[in-house]
């Protein structure tokens, strides 16, 4: 709903329209979640220092890419993360990467939240991933899945300021790609997918699944066997 909302709005012309912040300042709930799994036992405290560890590297990370050209650097950390500690610890990965990067990188602004829930369902759908898959085909799964998530994120990165960036065009302007209140899902959802095709998948959103998918094939083995190695050590338990 942070995301979908001006699709399903119905407004009158001419109204002034604000979105539901009410979602933005629930986010901070995941840090409630986090500890709630910790004293669960569901996370142990070494579990815990992996994820403070990730997400500081994570921070410097992106810190170094800064998105040039959608060069991302933080997304195969997210994969990774979340394919060997599980769904929760990938979610909670993806908050407390871009949080600490924003705070690092004085990037704070309405878009963190945004970037921190779809980050976070990035490491998220690493988690549900097949488990049986070894060897090379879990590198190759890891890449096309790195692929799909990041056009993903990057579609939903526009959503949640697209009816905001071009303004609201006048109901019946034919040829414009900008939000228009009030009209039918189908035809804001037309526009909404023309503006992301002209404007990111063929630049940002293509250079950050190259990047990823490059980082996973030339990093991850190495990086899952540390990750496993210290999984191993710690305890995670599923409820």
């Amino acid at each position: 709903m942070m995301l979908c909302w001006p699709l399903l709005l119905h407004a009158e012309p001419g109204s002034r329209v604000e979105p539901p912040f009410l979602f933005l300042v629930l986010l901070p709930i995941v840090v409630v979640v986090v500890l709630a799994d910790l004293a669960e036992g569901g996370m142990d405290a070494r579990v815990l220092a992996v994820l403070g560890v990730l997400s500081a590297v994570n921070a410097v990370l992106r810190g170094l890419g800064a998105g040039t050209a959608g060069m991302e650097l933080i997304f195969f950390l997210l994969v990774l993360g979340g394919r060997v500690f599980g769904a929760a610890f990938g979610f909670a990965l993806g908050c407390t990467s871009m949080f600490a990067s924003a705070l690092l990188t004085a990037g704070v602004g309405p878009w963190l939240p945004f970037q921190m829930i779809c980050a976070a369902w990035v490491g998220m759908g690493a988690g549900f991933l097949p488990r049986r898959v070894t060897g090379r085909w879990e590198i190759a799964l890891l890449v096309v899945y790195a692929c799909v998530a990041s056009y993903a994120y990057g579609m939903l990165m526009n959503l949640s300021f697209w009816p905001f960036s071009l303004g609201v065009a006048v109901p019946g302007h034919e040829g414009s790609l900008a939000y228009v209140a009030g009209a039918p899902v189908l035809e804001n959802a037309h526009r909404f997918l023309v503006y992301t095709l002209l404007t990111s998948t063929g630049g940002w959103d293509t250079g950050r699944a190259i990047t990823t998918a490059i980082a996973i094939v030339v990093l991850g083995p190495a990086i899952l066997t540390t990750l496993r190695r210290a999984a191993r050590r710690a305890v995670v338990t599923a409820p």
